[in-house]
């Protein structure tokens, strides 16, 4: 029996084909990778065109975590975009590899989505973002010692969260602010002590996906906008212990002001 995995860009564009097929359209626009506490939003986004298990299509998966939803969405926006609407995703501790990861990412880009947004929960370094505060991600810091890209792809991170999306983000909710995003490779939360070398290395916000997701993006040569919800105060900054209980809980009270936020985002784009 063969154990030679399949060719990840070959599995995405396969993934392409059998969505325009199951939702009858040309191609996308737009995507969204809806992160824990962000799936309340999905409504929102515009009018529906319709609805698959994430599992149905070729490659990808049903999410394990709770809190994250396990479809893909057709919308079309209210300026006509056509976008997908992902509301879950595979993350890196699950173990299935960074191509899993990216899976969703190729694929949508293969539909010809050119820009995508992410979002997650995380935790917070910066007091002056308390739980249920949105903020954008203008840089990264991939602690996980993985990347989706084999061989010589060289791709250029500068500028691997567009200004112009930011830009634009700010036009929607101007009180929005920026840092830098670290992602761990999970599933335990950082610790005090990791969340300080964060610190140092100039991390304002930690978590456990996107940023691989990102370098993938970049190399399909789609723009990205991608946006933090602070669910809790990381090890050490916050008295209490930490839970997903208290992460599904923070996106279930800012949901309100997710929807405002992504309807807005879609209705600019």
């Amino acid at each position: 029996m063969s154990t030679e995995r399949p060719d990840p860009y070959a599995l995405a564009e396969e993934a392409a084909v059998a969505l325009r097929q199951r939702f009858d359209i040309p191609g996308l626009d737009h995507a969204y990778v809806l992160g824990s506490g962000w799936s309340a939003a999905a409504d929102e986004l515009g009018t529906s065109l319709g609805v698959a298990e994430l599992a149905e299509l070729p490659g990808f998966s049903a999410p394990v975590v709770a809190g994250h939803g396990g479809q893909l969405r057709v919308v079309r926006t209210a300026t006509g975009a056509i976008a997908a609407v992902l509301t879950g995703r595979t993350h890196l501790y699950e173990g299935r590899g960074p191509a899993a990861v990216v899976h969703g990412i190729r694929a949508v880009a293969a539909a010809g989505a050119s820009v995508v947004v992410l979002t997650n929960g995380c935790g917070g370094l910066r007091p002056e973002w308390p739980p249920g505060t949105p903020v954008l991600i203008r840089d990264h810091l991939n602690l996980t010692g993985q990347t989706p890209l084999v061989g010589p792809r060289f791709i250029d991170l500068t500028d691997a969260y567009s200004p112009r999306l930011r830009d634009l983000a700010r036009t929607v909710a101007p009180e929005l602010g920026e840092g830098v995003y670290a992602q761990f490779g999970g599933p335990q939360y950082e610790t005090p002590a990791e969340v300080r070398m964060a610190q140092v290395l100039g991390a304002d916000l930690v978590g456990m996906s996107t940023t691989v997701e990102t370098v993938a993006a970049r190399e399909a040569g789609m723009e990205v906008l991608a946006i933090s919800l602070v669910t809790n105060a990381a090890a050490g900054i916050s008295p209490h212990p930490l839970s997903h209980d208290e992460v599904v809980q923070a996106g279930r009270d800012a949901a309100p002001v997710l929807r405002g936020l992504l309807t807005g985002i879609a209705g600019a784009l």
